[in-house]
């Protein structure tokens, strides 16, 4: 049995829709050829910067997506092949448009701060994905973002810390932080839970735009 790994390393190019919450959507992503060799690199801040964390790979919106705390979003298999049996239909690596399609890594349980070796390059797991109407419009299913929420099947976002190139395959070494924080429970937090807001916001592991971003969310929804 392969120890986990990068099943499908995945690229989009922007192109219009009318679901885009920018000029082009780059969501419809697909698997490079075996032996392709990827850079990864930081792409800097959300809205001035490089966008994706992947040379190649374009993002229509960078006012809402990318940059430095999204360079790369991963996205388990077996995750997939889950909501596979609740659609009744396949889902090609790339679909859920992820950068990385990865098997016996856990993306929706990873801890905030979780690192993930590949080789020579080093991410970080710093936030789950929130389900946005381009996403529900790309995959054309009805009431797409509350199901999704409802799942919890988050996926991992990803910033770089060293950069460098992958290649499908890669095997993913994953180092722990030292506490119980994870994806899902921010994800929950990002969805108007006070009680995981308040264990996610008393842990302080969050990147302080994110720490600051949840702690308005909350200040908000209490007045």
């Amino acid at each position: 049995m392969k120890p986990p790994h990068v099943m499908s390393v995945n690229l989009g190019k922007g192109v219009p829709r009318p679901y885009a919450s920018g000029p082009t959507t780059a969501i419809d992503k697909g698997p490079v050829p075996e032996g392709t060799l990827v850079e990864i690199r930081d792409p800097g801040p959300k809205r001035d910067g490089l966008g994706s964390g992947l040379v190649g790979d374009d993002i229509g919106d960078r006012r809402h997506h990318g940059g430095a705390q999204q360079a790369v979003y991963a996205y388990a298999r077996e995750d997939q092949q889950w909501w596979e049996e609740q659609l009744g239909h396949t889902l090609p690596a790339g679909s859920f448009g992820e950068n990385l399609t990865t098997l016996g890594v856990d993306t929706t349980h990873a801890l905030i701060g979780e690192v993930w070796r590949l080789g020579e390059v080093v991410l970080r797991v710093e936030v789950p994905r929130i389900p946005c109407a381009t996403f529900a419009g790309h995959l054309g299913v009805r009431g797409w973002v509350r199901r999704f929420g409802d799942a919890g099947r988050t996926g991992a976002y990803l910033s770089v810390v060293t950069p460098g190139v992958i290649e499908p395959g890669v095997t993913v070494e994953v180092e722990r932080p030292d506490h119980d924080i994870d994806l899902l429970l921010s994800f929950r937090a990002a969805l108007g839970d006070l009680e995981a807001a308040t264990r996610v916001l008393e842990a302080r592991v969050l990147h302080p735009d994110e720490q600051v971003w949840l702690a308005d969310k909350v200040a908000r929804r209490r007045r």
